[in-house]
């Protein structure tokens, strides 16, 4: 069996007395999408930091294609993983088409020049996103959801095989959140991997090959969403009360929320 695209084992991270991650185990193979679910302060983005590179454990190892995440040279890495975050370049002045361009930064020859696929790549990722209408408007000027766009642009832009995403359908309208889902299917298709942090328990379920379920930085399921979700792990997870639709052949269709598990104020 080959080895996992971007694996984990052991990981922890604590903030003073807080452990953000206790002894978190992952694997990621090419062709997959793992969602991460969990409620606030989990241990979700901390793991997507973790897995970058960004953030060293305390404990544990990351290993990117087999190899110590920690032995290979940054370049090298950034050709290979990378992540979304929904935040704002600290450029104002930069247009769409200059941030999905800092993707092709990894394949810059020496003194920095240009890779002969930069305007190729730059160009499909615009049109694979939907952001070629505003490749020339200013990143400033974007609505919140246009600029989630713009960040997954620069990352296909980037052509990494493994892609982190934290909360990429956040501020997106309903279209434009399964169009970025089907992207990752897409990507996965063609032996890309992803890890990709939602809250969209319904869009997780459905887009998903596997889920990973943190609480307090610890993994509480793992596995397909048929088998990782249920009403008793939400309720007591997530605290609350949910309905899990499912089809003729048991996969999840559909998880609905109806109220708190517990009186709001009680004790945790």
């Amino acid at each position: 069996m080959s080895a996992p695209l971007l694996q984990a084992e052991g990981l922890r991270v604590s903030h003073a007395t807080v452990h953000a991650l206790d002894g978190v185990d992952m694997r990621l193979d090419a062709g997959e999408i793992l969602g991460v679910l969990g409620p606030n302060g989990s241990g979700k983005s901390t793991l997507l930091r973790v897995l970058l590179g960004a953030q060293r454990p305390d404990a544990g190892t990351v290993r990117l294609q087999g190899l110590p995440l920690t032995t290979l040279p940054p370049r090298t890495r950034a050709r290979t993983l990378t992540m979304v975050a929904h935040t704002r370049p600290p450029d104002f002045a930069l247009t769409v088409r200059d941030v999905v361009g800092l993707g092709r930064i990894p394949h810059e020859g020496l003194l920095g020049t240009s890779h002969p696929g930069d305007a190729e790549a730059i160009a499909r990722a615009l049109a694979q996103t939907d952001t070629d209408g505003l490749a020339d408007r200013g990143i400033a000027t974007l609505s919140s959801g246009e600029l989630q766009r713009a960040h997954l642009a620069r990352a296909f832009a980037q052509e990494a095989r493994v892609l982190l995403l934290d909360e990429p359908t956040a501020n997106l309208d309903p279209l434009h959140q399964l169009t970025a889902m089907r992207l990752l299917r897409g990507f996965a298709a063609k032996g890309g991997a992803a890890v990709v942090v939602l809250h969209d328990l319904t869009l997780a379920a459905r887009t998903c090959d596997r889920l990973l379920v943190l609480e307090a930085g610890r993994v509480r399921a793992e596995g397909p969403a048929r088998t990782a979700l249920d009403e008793a792990l939400l309720a007591d997870v997530f605290g609350v009360r949910a309905r899990i639709d499912r089809d003729g052949a048991g996969a999840i269709d559909h998880v609905l929320a109806i109220e708190p598990a517990r009186p709001h104020g009680g004790p945790s």
